[in-house]
């Protein structure tokens, strides 16, 4: 008859160790990696199926480390969704984040997460108290990654935020000169960052300057910097921000109200890699990444005579078009949780989002986008009472608009007319030309959803 052999604490932990690697290898055979974590979201465990895809050496970079710390705040904060849920005994599936190892290049992935009980306590490590099962987000669907995706500090679901993402990885190893095009308040110098941080010049400084608050001649010593005397009040030797931006990236704000002589030789930096100084002769060599904004429509800006065709081309290696909120109608619901978690952190308080407020967010058409959202959550945190933030709690304007898609509301742009009608027609034949009207890839294109799409083209009389 076998014997019972009662197990010490060195067997147990030789067991639990076997027992997790086994695991790990049966996730690492489905191109998985298994992440476990404590009680206080610290890591205990990570497979090495997590440097496939994370680097190597990065399944021994994150043990010992916060969650918070490789996964985000958003995720595992205090305040945190994923942390919430699971503290509560909740599994969420599916969920899309970005994991940062040590100084590397962020890396966009999809998790599932759920709290560990009724194990046991022989297999498993008796400190792991949540397990995460992750996979390259590289590869993930707008489903997997439902009902959220943070990544570099941006947040959405649709499949136009999804895209943009995985563009933006996608850019890891490329130093060209990005456009980006979206109206005020989409974020455009978030998708900046993020081209910045998943570069190889995240190491080196990420330089912003809005080429639309200053006059030429201010704006041109702000770029290029000035020696001492060149103009009245020059009174030593300044940098600008192209040297400032040296081995980094230099972020070019509302680019298209340069005026026309600073767009003439912003072309000739992006040509010749070189520039003077005001008030000097000497050239400098420019080693700068420059990522270029608008939310001006610069094709039209270039047919009229304001913007040098030279310099769009130069500017347009890739360009990325950020659709408008009320365009990713799916993105609102996570984004206004986003948006809310900062507020609230920023502030210091703790309230829950009703249902009531939630419905009115998203009927709002959005005109003034994520930023106008922040806005209004932060009006109605500083004006809510209770526990709970109400439709009552936001601002009038947002509670009295028509729904999206709607009466136009106070600050929303008009639709164009006459011959702005006409060259916006022009605009999209040529688009829908290009593609041979296949719908999918046009809207894949323009950066909108088929749905929006088809609206333009029914309003353009270009159903057929």
């Amino acid at each position: 008859m076998p014997t019972l052999r009662v197990l010490n604490s060195a067997d147990r932990n030789e067991l639990s160790e076997h027992f997790v690697d086994a695991v790990s290898g049966l996730f690492g055979c489905l191109g998985r990696a298994l992440i476990c974590l404590d009680a206080d979201f610290r890591v205990v465990h990570a497979s090495v199926g997590l440097d496939d895809f994370a680097g190597p050496g990065s399944s021994v970079a994150v043990v010992g480390r916060a969650a918070e710390e490789i996964l985000g705040k958003d995720l595992f904060g205090a305040q945190g969704s994923l942390s919430r849920a699971l503290r509560a005994g909740e599994r969420r599936e599916g969920w899309g984040a970005s994991l940062t190892v040590d100084d590397r290049m962020p890396h966009l992935l999809s998790l599932s997460a759920a709290p560990v009980g009724g194990m046991d306590s022989t297999l498993c490590d008796p400190r792991v108290a949540y397990m995460l099962v992750v996979r390259s987000g590289a590869d993930a669907t707008v489903a997997e990654t439902s009902p959220i995706t943070l990544f570099a500090g941006m947040v959405g679901h649709s499949a136009a935020m999804l895209r943009i993402f995985q563009l933006v990885q996608s850019l890891a190893e490329s130093d060209a000169t990005v456009l980006l095009t979206g109206e005020s308040g989409t974020g455009k110098e978030l998708v900046a960052k993020a081209l910045h941080q998943n570069s190889p010049r995240h190491g080196r400084q990420f330089v912003g300057v809005n080429c639309g608050a200053l006059p030429g001649e201010l704006l041109e010593s702000e770029l290029f910097g000035h020696v001492r005397g060149a103009f009245t009040g020059a009174v030593r030797d300044r940098q600008g921000r192209f040297e400032l931006a040296s081995g980094g990236t230099l972020f070019l704000d509302e680019v298209g109200d340069l005026s026309l002589p600073l767009q003439v030789k912003l072309l000739r930096v992006l040509q010749e890699r070189t520039f003077e100084r005001v008030g000097e002769s000497r050239s400098l060599h420019a080693d700068v990444r420059i990522i270029a904004a608008t939310n001006r429509d610069l094709q039209r800006e270039v047919r009229e005579g304001r913007f040098r065709d030279d310099l769009y081309y130069r500017l347009r290696v890739v360009p990325i078009a950020i659709p408008p909120l009320r365009e990713r109608r799916e993105d609102v619901e996570p984004l206004a949780h986003h948006l809310l978690a900062r507020v609230l952190e920023r502030l210091g308080r703790s309230l829950i989002l009703a249902p009531d407020a939630l419905r009115v967010l998203l009927d709002y058409p959005w005109p003034g986008n994520a930023r106008e959202m922040e806005n209004a959550l932060e009006y109605a945190v500083a004006v809510c009472r209770g526990q709970t933030l109400h439709e009552t709690d936001l601002p009038i304007e947002i509670r009295e608009a028509g729904p999206a898609g709607g009466p136009a509301v106070a600050g929303e742009s008009p639709r164009p007319s006459g011959s702005d009608i006409d060259a916006e027609r022009e605009e999209l034949r040529r688009a829908l030309d290009e593609r041979h009207w296949h719908r999918t890839a046009v809207a894949e294109d323009l950066g909108i959803c088929r749905t929006t799409l088809w609206r333009r083209m029914r309003d353009l009389g270009l159903e057929d």
